[in-house]
This record gives C-alpha cells, structure tokens and sequence, in this order.
C-alpha cells in the first residue's frame, strides 16, 4: 500500500499514459483516423482547413474529457463497493450472517 501511495505522490503513477499494442483492433482504427486526417489536411485550403482542424481538435477535447469522467466515475464505484463491503452495514438482507468466532 505504502508503495503504492508513494508512487502517486510522485508522479509515478500515470494511467493516460499507455502504449497501444501493434495488431489489435483499437491500433488500426487509430493509423486509420491518422491516415484519413493526413490525407483530408493535405486535400483542403484555408478555412475549410482550419474548419477540419477545429472539429478534429474539439473531439479530442470531448473524448479526453468524457475519458477522465469515466475514470473519476469508475473510480468513485469501485471505492463504494469497497466501503460498504468492508463496513458490512445493514444492506437489507434477508439472511442473518454467520457469526463464528
């Protein structure tokens, strides 16, 4: 645990930062968008340039966005489902618990 929170205090730990492995699915999609934004970018002049640029720039935007508010939410429920199971509160079950010991 110790080594764990050190990590975070120092930076050390960076979930973002990831390496997308050769060969899968998600890999060629993004060579995909990449080629295809090259290719329209090299197509295009003046505003219709900056225009592509823009949208391509504001769905970054919303994807990293929506990508950090998954994980904060992700996040959040695995500690509630941490919390009320180690509190073993009154969750309104029908069955009374063993109590050995």
């Amino acid at each position: 645990m110790r080594d764990t929170l050190e990590n975070l205090y120092f930076g050390n730990i960076t979930p973002n930062d990831q390496t997308i492995k050769s060969g899968t699915a998600l890999k060629e999609a993004m060579e995909q968008s990449a080629e295809c934004e090259e290719k329209l970018t090299a197509l295009l002049e003046g505003k219709e340039k900056t225009l592509l640029l823009r949208l391509l720039n504001a769905e970054n935007e919303v994807c990293s966005t929506m990508a950090l508010e998954n994980f904060i939410l992700g996040f959040r429920l695995g500690m509630q489902l941490t919390v009320e199971g180690l509190l073993g509160s009154d969750d309104g079950s029908l069955i009374e618990p063993n109590k050995e010991g």
